[in-house]
C-alpha cells in the first residue's frame, strides 16, 4: 500500500509539474503544436528521472540523451528534447543554473526540390479547383502547409499581389508575394466570403486540415510519376530555390520566408549552385 501511495504522490507532483509548464509555456505565446512536444519530452525525462524533479542532474540529463541515441532517435529529435528540459529548468523551475550540453549535430542533407516541370506536372494533376489553387499559392508564395490551410481573405491583398502572414511559426508576423497568375481564380474562390473566412474551406466549413492538403499533395506527386520524396513543405523548398535561381538576393529570399537567421536561407544556394551545374562530368 505504502509503494502505491507513493507512485501516486509521484504521479500527481508530476502533473504539477506539467501544469506549470503548460502554463508558461502559454505565456511566451508558443504554438499549440510546440506546446505539445515540449509536455512529452519532459514527461518522458521525469518518468527517467523517477524523483528529486525539481534538483538539476547533469549527468542525469546525458544519461536519458543517450538512451535516446541508442534508440535511434535523430539528431534533432535529440535537440527537442534538450531543448525543452532545458526550459522545465529555466522558465518554470526558475533555476538557472547552466545545462552544460553540447546540441547533437543535425543531419545536413538538402531540401528537396522540384523543378519547375515536376511543379506543374503536380498541378496539372489536381483536377479539384481549390486543391490546386492551394498547391499553387503555397508553390507561388512560399507558404507552409499550416500558413495556407490557415490563410483568410483579409489576409490576401489583391491590390499590391500581397499576403500577409499571421502568426507564423515562432509567433512571427511577415509579408510575402501573391503569385499574379492566379489572381482571377483566387478573386473567384473567395467571392462572397467574408473577411474572416478561409480562402480554402472544407466541404463542412472551417479550414482544411494539414494532412487533406499533404494528402493532395501526395496523390498527385504519385499520379505525375515523380520518384523524389518529396513532401508539402517542398513546395516552399522549390520557391525559395526557384528565386535564388532568378537572381533574386538571398536577403528578399530570407524576408519572403521569414527566417530568423541567414544561414536557414543558406541551405538553399547548395541546391541551385549555378557553377556546380555549368561544371560537366570528365566521364
Amino acid at each position: 500500500m505504502l509503494y502505491y501511495n507513493f507512485i501516486d504522490q509521484i504521479d500527481y507532483i508530476m502533473e504539477e509539474y506539467l501544469n506549470k509548464t503548460i502554463r508558461e509555456l502559454k505565456l511566451r505565446n508558443y504554438s499549440p503544436k510546440t506546446i505539445k512536444a515540449y509536455l512529452l519530452c519532459i514527461e518522458l525525462y521525469l518518468k527517467h528521472k523517477k524523483v528529486d524533479f525539481c534538483k538539476l542532474d547533469g549527468e542525469n540529463i546525458k544519461n536519458f540523451l543517450l538512451l535516446l541515441k541508442e534508440k535511434d532517435k535523430s539528431p534533432q529529435t535529440i535537440n527537442l528534447y534538450l531543448n525543452a528540459i532545458k526550459f522545465f529548468y529555466n522558465q518554470v523551475l526558475k533555476i538557472y543554473k547552466r545545462i552544460d550540453l553540447k546540441f547533437a549535430k543535425r543531419n545536413k542533407s538538402l531540401p528537396i526540390v522540384l523543378s519547375r516541370e515536376e511543379i506543374n506536372k503536380i498541378i496539372e494533376n489536381i483536377t479539384n479547383t481549390k486543391h490546386r489553387l492551394m498547391v499553387m499559392i503555397s508553390y507561388g508564395s512560399g507558404l507552409r502547409v499550416s500558413e495556407v490551410v490557415n490563410l483568410k481573405v483579409k489576409d490576401v491583398n489583391i491590390d499590391e499581389l500581397l499576403i500577409h502572414i499571421k502568426g507564423a511559426k515562432g509567433m512571427k508576423d511577415r509579408i510575402t508575394v501573391f503569385p499574379e497568375k492566379i489572381l482571377n481564380e483566387i478573386k473567384n474562390a473567395i467571392a462572397g466570403k467574408d473577411k474572416d473566412d478561409f480562402v480554402f474551406e472544407s466541404e463542412r466549413g472551417g479550414k482544411l486540415t494539414t494532412a487533406t492538403a499533404q494528402k493532395v499533395f501526395i496523390k498527385s506527386l504519385k499520379k505525375s510519376g515523380i520518384n523524389k520524396p518529396a513532401t508539402f513543405h517542398s513546395l516552399r523548398h522549390s520557391f525559395a530555390t526557384h528565386l535564388l535561381e532568378n537572381g533574386v538576393d538571398i536577403r528578399y529570399v530570407q524576408e519572403l520566408l521569414g527566417h530568423s537567421n541567414i544561414r536557414t536561407t543558406q541551405i538553399y544556394t547548395h541546391v541551385t549552385n549555378p557553377a556546380i551545374k555549368n561544371i560537366k562530368s570528365p566521364l
